[in-house]
């Protein structure tokens, strides 16, 4: 990865909903430890840890689809374009 693909701060306003997110995603995990410590039904953790997995996913697909957008608008160059979509992939 290139020095150009950082996380752009969290004060950017395009990342708040991203950090809400993951902020949320935290919470939701820490749920699940407890209930897994609670010894709660195994369907019930397995459903939970599914929604944890879809939050973080939808907080990568949009710093990718921001920074690909930002990219994209300012002309970068091929290999560039191509990282990002190598990441995109990859959360497939």
């Amino acid at each position: 990865m290139t020095d150009d693909l950082s996380v752009p701060r969290p004060r950017d306003s395009d990342t708040t909903g991203v950090v809400n997110r993951v902020r949320r995603a935290q919470g939701q995990l820490g749920g699940v430890l407890r209930m897994i410590e609670e010894g709660r039904e195994l369907a019930d953790v397995v459903s939970q840890l599914k929604a944890v997995t879809r939050a973080l996913d939808k907080a990568a697909f949009a710093l990718l689809v921001d920074e690909l957008s930002r990219k994209a608008s300012c002309g970068a160059a091929p290999d560039e374009i191509a990282e990002l979509e190598r990441l995109f992939l990859s959360l497939s």
